[in-house]
């Protein structure tokens, strides 16, 4: 099969009649030009260009050839600069994966801005806990807290995450409150992601650290699962501070050992690769960094 180049060299030369002239709007030099015209004859095995010193013209050969080619390299041309104006223009479909943490008001009126500042874009939103896999769901861009388990994609970090101990007065009423971690395994707690009615939990408190089992009544896959049922006087849940800080506050929620919390949790934009980013998923990037969300902290 004939070289493309070579045949997008050939359909220059026969344009402008000239080698020159075609390696001049090829940025090319001349002999380059004049040695893919050639190659391309010897793939063929014919005669596409009569030379002579004075004279360069088209055999009948290179007048059907031309023909064939011409229009099918124009529309590939063209599809190549389609594409390229695309991937400069912040417009087309952006699918993006969230935790169901991010499935609240705030992060809806977040996507709302950002779709009206850019009108010619669309997301198709994904909420779910399941780390979908961002190259086989054909999905541009996730957001993930907490450690990163493929090393194949790219991330930024957006900001961070801690989580409090935290009950009702409900559960709290009547009841002797931990003094210490493991004081925890001798209440109920409401579980993330437990197996069993079990989980394990890693404390920090400055530079001391300890890791303990708990156990509890309820365990969901869902933070608001696990808000629900600790608001509600279930046992202790271990929340992050942006879901609680506020009911802590009003005294809604009490925040038991207050010294302790979890080890800092990164949340991170993630996305398939970084070479060739659309400018659509870049102007999502550049939105969601300069973003002043309650939904995690700052990094500084």
């Amino acid at each position: 099969m004939a070289d493309l180049n070579d045949i997008a060299v050939f359909v220059k030369v026969a344009q402008y009649g000239s080698f020159s002239r075609a390696a001049h709007s090829l940025g090319m030099p001349v002999s380059t030009v004049s040695r893919k015209v050639t190659s391309l004859e010897e793939q063929l095995g014919v005669t596409l260009l009569q030379r002579t010193t004075r004279k360069l013209s088209l055999t009948a050969q290179g007048r059907a050839y031309y023909g064939q080619c011409s229009e099918p390299l124009a529309h590939l041309l063209d599809a190549e600069q389609v594409l390229t104006e695309t991937q400069k223009k912040p417009e087309g479909l952006l699918k993006i994966s969230v935790p169901v943490i991010l499935g609240q008001e705030v992060f809806y009126e977040f996507v709302s801005a950002f779709l009206k500042t850019y009108p010619k874009i669309q997301v198709d939103l994904f909420v779910t806990n399941l780390f979908l896999d961002l190259i086989a769901e054909n999905i541009d861009l996730g957001i993930r807290f907490g450690e990163l388990k493929d090393s194949t994609i790219v991330a930024q970090r957006l900001g961070k995450s801690v989580r409090y101990l935290v009950a009702a007065p409900e559960y709290v009423k009547g009841r002797v409150l931990p003094a210490k971690p493991e004081d925890l395994k001798d209440h109920q707690c409401i579980l993330l992601n437990g197996r069993n009615g079990e989980a394990e939990w890693h404390l920090v408190s400055g530079r001391k650290s300890v890791r303990l089992h708990v156990s509890g009544p309820v365990s969901s896959r869902d933070f608001d699962a696990v808000s629900a049922f600790t608001y509600r006087g279930h046992g202790i849940g271990l929340l992050p501070s942006t879901y609680c800080d506020e009911q802590i506050r009003k005294g809604e929620l009490i925040r038991l050992l207050p010294d302790w919390s979890s080890e800092e949790i990164f949340v991170h934009a993630v996305y398939p690769t970084r070479r060739f980013l659309p400018s659509r998923l870049q102007v999502f990037l550049e939105a969601l960094k300069a973003w002043k969300t309650p939904l995690w902290l700052p990094l500084h």
